[in-house]
């Protein structure tokens, strides 16, 4: 019982959100909101309504509540909000159709054929021309003892595995790579500039079926890129339109880079940011050893993962999250950064720790939505890291991590930039 007079007592003020300063480090204030307001309303930049999920069993909860739709038809938007949820320029690219944003049996269709690219064997498959890619990125600058390891190596590894994954031949690639730069370059700015790239995109993308329908073989080939795979069920009986192959060839791009830059770019800084921890991989890998690695990977995702919400869900009838009532048509935000960092889930959550065990983080969400792409993801991830740090093992920032800026935006969390400084090597 407190003695304090009840009109001098106030109540806590929450923090001030989606600032470049809260870019900079978000981690304090979602600790604030998982304390005192766990599921939060709040207007975001764009001026949008939204409720933010931080806690671990909301948040989990939350992913796999078929009450919360991924359709934005459901969104029961004002007129200032419309076309500003989901990804710039999918909308207008006529692009909406893909699995980030449909439901079951859509959704259970779709996921279906796209599967068969990223089962375990087919991933092991690429492992030889990812470890080929992340050696011929990095010879372009060994000699040169520096570099700026988002824009010469975390961005390009990605667009580059992708494309191999989806079948853009390699002569139209750097074309890919242009428009996923204007992606990332101003996914926290205006949306013109992104949706002309999505617009291009979506031509050639229409332009690349096309091409493929017209020679493709009459059996399936070993290996047979998943754009053909798509085309193949199409013409079999699934009833992919084209649109849909269009849309989930644009979504497996967009999910499926710049998920993996910042994967690559915040475990890098969190590594040369913790000496201790990294000296342990060091070491692990010299010895030959994978467990630490394969651990150590996940450990980065929880710790500071590259996607910091979830994308968009909208209630599709009233419901309760965390003892907060949400009406019909408000959309929902599951911050997968806060829940993973949350102290009720993981023993000292803001501790870096690779070896880390108990970790089942959410940072390739949970449910049927969880992340298709994640075992590409992962093989990108090992081989980046293991490789980097095997190859230039005295790899050091080249700025005060003060100094260093992360991207503005809603979903994904990755630096601008990360200029590193290390010994050539021929």
């Amino acid at each position: 019982m407190t003695d304090q007079p009840l009109a001098e007592r106030t109540t806590p003020t929450a923090p001030e959100l989606f600032t470049w300063e809260f870019a900079t480090d978000p981690y304090p204030a979602y600790a604030w909101l998982r304390e005192h307001a766990p599921v939060h309303r709040t207007r975001l930049p764009s001026g949008v309504e939204a409720w933010l999920v931080t806690r671990y069993a909301d948040a989990k909860q939350a992913l796999a509540d078929q009450r919360l739709s991924k359709n934005p038809a459901h969104h029961d938007e004002p007129a200032h909000a419309k076309g500003k949820t989901g990804i710039p320029g999918e909308r207008k690219a006529e692009l909406m159709t893909h699995l980030l944003n449909i439901d079951p049996p859509d959704h259970t269709r779709l996921r279906r054929l796209v599967s068969k690219a990223f089962t375990p064997r087919r991933v092991a498959e690429f492992a030889p021309r990812v470890q080929e890619l992340t050696d011929q990125l990095i010879d372009r600058f060994a000699a040169q003892g520096s570099a700026d390891l988002i824009h010469e190596f975390a961005f390009p590894l990605p667009i580059y595995a992708i494309c191999d994954l989806l079948g853009v031949p390699r002569e139209d690639q750097d074309d890919f790579r242009d428009w996923a730069g204007m992606m990332i370059r101003h996914g926290g700015g205006p949306r013109g500039g992104v949706a002309r790239s999505v617009k291009k995109m979506r031509g050639y993308l229409l332009e690349l079926i096309h091409r493929k329908r017209e020679s493709l073989p009459a059996d399936p080939v070993p290996g047979e890129d998943l754009i053909s795979g798509l085309i193949r069920a199409s013409d079999h009986g699934e009833h992919l339109t084209e649109n849909e192959a269009a849309a989930m060839a644009f979504i497996l791009l967009f999910a499926g880079f710049e998920t993996t830059v910042n994967l690559v770019g915040n475990g890098l800084f969190a590594l040369m940011t913790h000496p201790d921890q990294r000296a342990r991989l060091q070491d692990s890998l010299a010895a030959g050893e994978t467990g630490l690695l394969e651990t150590g990977v996940e450990e980065l995702l929880r710790y500071d993962g590259p996607v910091e919400l979830a994308t968009w869900r909208f209630a599709t009838q009233p419901l309760t999250v965390g003892g907060q009532d949400i009406a019909a048509g408000d959309p929902v935000l599951v911050v997968l950064a806060a829940a993973d960092r949350d102290p009720a889930r993981f023993a000292d959550p803001d501790t870096l720790d690779l070896s880390r065990r108990d970790n089942q983080h959410l940072g390739y969400g949970h449910g049927i939505h969880y992340c298709l792409g994640a075992p590409l993801a992962r093989l990108e991830g090992q081989t980046a890291l293991a490789t980097l740090l095997t190859r230039l093992p005295d790899l050091r920032l080249a700025a005060d991590s003060a100094d260093l800026r992360w991207r503005g935006g809603l979903i994904m969390r990755g630096l601008r930039t990360l200029p590193v400084e290390f010994t050539p090597t021929s």
